[in-house]
């Protein structure tokens, strides 16, 4: 009888330690099935060229977080800045105008880490136009004309190195490559809005 107990004590031990060393079960969007949800908005500021010239770029973005690891939401942009141009259309000086926007998915990267790493990629489409110059700068009472305009389809990828500020707020700091089908416009390289830019986003939500 004391064999036995002793047998049996020694299989439970056994057991336990088994148990122990085991991997905690995991799956793609939680622990054991069960997944945690999240939200966030943010405000992005970016720099890139655009046809040789500096253009300041400013949008919105956000989404619903699963599991901490993986973002899907919307998001867009727009330029924001004064991209005068007097070689592309004759006896008129016009400004260069759009935004684009579509899908986010943003894979996080270790997001509990107080730094690290997400890949944004927006996929969507946009539109751009020349408008005359004097609207754009609100000279007059100049009525608003857009000489030529033109819609295009755009990807976006990029990485970003994100800081856990405070539980509410994230700043990330990273660079994306704009990516658009060529653009038909009047004396305009077809390749105008391709090209890298850097900047940050401040997010706010649950994260």
């Amino acid at each position: 009888m004391k064999k036995a107990i002793i047998v049996i004590c020694l299989l439970a031990g056994i057991s336990q330690v088994l148990m122990a060393q085991q991997p905690e079960y995991r799956t793609l969007f939680g622990r054991d099935g069960k997944h945690s949800h999240g939200a966030y908005g943010a405000l992005t500021f970016n720099y890139g060229m655009i046809d040789g010239q500096d253009a300041l770029m400013t949008g919105i973005k956000g989404g619903w977080i699963i599991d901490h690891r993986l973002t899907l939401g919307i998001a867009g942009t727009g330029f924001m800045n004064d991209l005068r141009f007097t070689d592309k259309l004759q006896n008129d000086a016009v400004n260069l105008a759009g935004g684009y926007g579509g899908l986010l998915i943003e894979p996080i990267i270790a997001p509990f880490a107080p730094v690290h790493i997400t890949f944004p990629v927006i996929i969507g489409a946009g539109g751009v136009a020349y408008v005359n110059y004097n609207w754009w700068n609100y000279e007059g009472n100049t009525e608003p004309t857009v000489w030529d305009s033109d819609a295009f389809f755009v990807i976006e990828p990029g990485i970003e190195i994100e800081f856990n500020v405070v539980k509410f707020m994230r700043l990330a700091v990273g660079a994306s490559y704009r990516h658009t089908s060529k653009v038909r416009l009047d004396n305009t390289d077809g390749d105008v809005l391709r090209g890298f830019n850097g900047g940050l986003s401040l997010k706010f939500g649950k994260f």
